[in-house]
């Protein structure tokens, strides 16, 4: 990275569990963890990717990345039938709207129960990094996770800044990533271009 980014992990935590979304969404900011002495576990949840084939891919593509760092995955069950039930109703809001903050909430509820489960005291997440995504309700997501935790903090993290965006663009080069073209979710295909 260019640009030396500063970054506080509460507690001063060296092992994170990192709930990420996609690759390229995550190199920059698992490049930045690693640099500053932290081990991320990369944890997959994202029953909202539709279709199947489509999880598998951007599944792959993160289990690429993170092999080739020596970093653990752990996937998360696929369970798009549950999660459209608790979207439902919230099917014809706006991205950004209700069913984004229901969403994040959703899946970043199962991450901060894993950490619970499995010794993580800190979680954060990707989605941060996506400049399509509402900073404020990926915060208020996580946080409520994190409360039904209390051994569980939420580390809130601007991934977008400190040249982890332009880094981001050069990661995925490098890689030759999978980029998609939508967030992940049937209602969020309506926004492809």
């Amino acid at each position: 990275m260019k640009k030396k980014f500063e970054i506080s992990v509460p507690g001063g935590e060296t092992k994170v569990l990192l709930h990420t979304c996609c690759a390229p969404c995550s190199s920059a900011i698992i490049e930045c963890m690693m640099q500053h002495g932290i081990t991320p576990t990369i944890y997959y949840s994202n029953p909202n990717i539709f279709p199947l084939e489509e999880y598998e891919i951007r599944k792959n593509e993160c289990t690429r990345y993170a092999t080739s760092l020596g970093l653990e995955i752990i996937d998360d069950d696929y369970d798009h039938e549950k999660w459209r039930s608790e979207m439902a109703g919230l099917e014809a809001e706006p991205e950004r709207g209700g069913r984004c903050l229901k969403c994040f909430k959703y899946r970043l509820l199962r991450a901060a129960k894993f950490a619970h489960e499995h010794g993580f005291k800190v979680i954060t997440t990707t989605l941060a990094s996506s400049r399509w995504k509402s900073l404020e309700q990926i915060e208020e997501a996580g946080l409520f996770a994190a409360s039904q935790y209390p051994d569980v903090t939420f580390w809130a993290q601007n991934w977008r800044k400190g040249g982890l965006s332009e880094r981001r663009l050069e990661i995925i080069k490098e890689y030759n990533f999978y980029n998609q073209r939508y967030c992940g979710c049937e209602f969020s295909m309506r926004n492809e271009n």
